[in-house]
């Protein structure tokens, strides 16, 4: 039976196709193929170097495992678009993520089982609903602005990522989840210690050739169990605060106050198929991904930022002229920084987070010009056309116009557009992206409105270690800051 979709039939109509076993592959060893090679923390460098070395298209053997790697943006968009009936997340990120007691949220949700869960999630994303969660968000960013005053007033160096995960998982939990987290003005035990415990341990047991973890635990293996109760008993305990706002006030079922009021009235609609363990599997997701991600692309950022002075100025130009000071700011003013935002698009071009995306074919298929069989681990590897000469004119330049159409005819614009997929593509898109980009302006709206950024250090003095561990991260950035008159 052919079970090829009409994309991939319009590609191989042109082409004469090849199998994954014709496709180069680095120089591994017997039985073992590539397993000893793998540097997990620079993977995804490893990656775009053998990409270099072999090509768009090429294959890597890890004991058993096999996987086809390909980075044409083209062909990377058709596969991403070509979700969820040709490709789902992989069966080893369910497994592993099931052992370690994770709840399956939108990210890693399949299927039947993703499309309801997604129904529900977006009826949290509408545009009402988003502006009803601003307050709590500035009230997020007035703590990290008071955070910062101290770090300024006391002459202290600021330990970037550290502080930007409190911001995010602050602004996660109160816009999210209507809970008063507030880790930035807690030096406790936070939940946000526990969830930077997750997504290193989900990473590390995917790519290791032999699960060691279930024959005897090391000390991280029995850490990473209690940081799943804490942080599982924080996701049932901001359920249950919601049902119970929810019945104490009924008229919030019509105007939810938050993300989670919001999925819990969605659940509740005959025929949703929604349950409460989806419902914490997607609070879980909310925690995970807001914190990672977006606190890791607004480090990057500003790092950038620090690196490109001119484009520094300019920035602070924006946040003085439409913000001012940051005090308290209308959520008008915050979606107004438009050069903001293209500094995020052009950050997340040159340092996306999630650099790679492993996916798995549910049938038989054909990628770019290569038979893919079903079950198959296809690699998609986002970032090397977006920095590629060949495809965006100056792309190792960190230019934030290029988003903002003001090259000519704006082709450097649409370029960057058509190849940059930091949020992915295609149905299973993050449904978040708005959110994440207002959080990421709000951030720099308190530091560039709030203080004068006088340099972003790393360990050694050299250009920013990007480190994977799920996401790629820079390693040890930070931060020295003086408050403006």
């Amino acid at each position: 039976m052919n079970t090829t979709t009409p994309q991939t039939q319009d590609i191989s109509a042109h082409r004469a196709l090849r199998n994954i076993e014709d496709l180069p592959m680095p120089k591994g060893l017997p039985v073992l193929g590539n397993m000893l090679q793998i540097d997990a923390p620079h993977f995804h460098l490893q990656m775009e170097q053998w990409c270099r070395e072999l090509g768009p298209y090429f294959r890597v053997q890890v004991g058993k495992r096999r996987m086809m790697v390909v980075a044409d943006h083209e062909v990377v968009a058709t596969v991403l678009r070509n979700r969820p009936d040709g490709f789902r997340r992989t069966a080893r990120l369910e497994e592993i993520g099931a052992e370690m007691g994770l709840k399956a949220g939108l990210f890693g949700a399949n299927g039947e089982v993703w499309k309801r869960q997604r129904r529900m999630v977006m009826a949290g994303f509408d545009p009402a609903h988003v502006k009803g969660y601003y307050p709590s968000m500035l009230k997020v960013g007035q703590n990290l602005a008071s955070r910062w005053d101290a770090a300024a007033h006391g002459n202290q160096t600021i330990d970037l990522q550290s502080d930007l995960m409190r911001y995010t998982v602050d602004t996660i939990a109160g816009l999210a989840f209507g809970s008063e987290v507030n880790t930035l003005q807690s030096d406790a035990d936070v939940i946000q210690r526990h969830l930077d415990k997750i997504f290193p341990a989900l990473y590390r047991r995917m790519i290791a050739p032999f699960p060691t973890w279930r024959w005897f635990k090391r000390q991280a293996d029995r850490d990473l169990e209690r940081s799943m109760v804490e942080v599982n008993a924080a996701v049932d305990g901001f359920v249950a605060q919601a049902k119970a706002r929810l019945a104490a006030d009924p008229a919030r079922r019509a105007h939810p106050k938050n993300l989670l009021e919001a999925m819990l009235v969605a659940a509740e609609e005959p025929g949703s198929g929604i349950d409460d363990d989806q419902v914490a599997g997607n609070v879980m997701t909310m925690l995970l991904a807001g914190e990672d991600t977006t606190a890791n692309t607004i480090a990057w950022m500003i790092y950038l930022l620090s690196r490109n002075p001119e484009c520094l100025a300019r920035a602070n130009e924006e946040v003085r002229s439409v913000v001012g000071r940051f005090e308290s700011p209308s959520m008008e003013q915050i979606s107004a920084l438009d050069y903001i935002e293209a500094c995020a698009h052009e950050t997340m071009r040159l340092k996306p987070v999630a650099p790679q995306l492993p996916l798995q074919a549910l049938h038989d298929t054909v990628v770019g010009d290569v038979r893919v069989p079903a079950g198959t681990m296809v690699v998609s590897l986002l970032r090397r056309d977006s920095v590629s000469e060949s495809v965006v004119k100056d792309a190792g330049r960190f230019d934030p116009m290029r988003w903002l159409g003001e090259h000519g005819p704006g082709e450097q614009a649409r370029s960057a557009k058509r190849v940059s997929m930091p949020f992915g593509a295609g149905p299973r898109i993050c449904p978040g992206r708005y959110l994440a980009l207002l959080e990421m302006k709000m951030a720099m709206a308190v530091l560039l409105g709030r203080f004068d950024l006088l340099a972003v250090d790393t360990p050694q003095g050299a250009e920013a270690e990007e480190k994977l561990s799920f996401t790629m991260t820079p390693v040890g950035l930070s931060m020295r800051i003086r408050s403006r008159a």
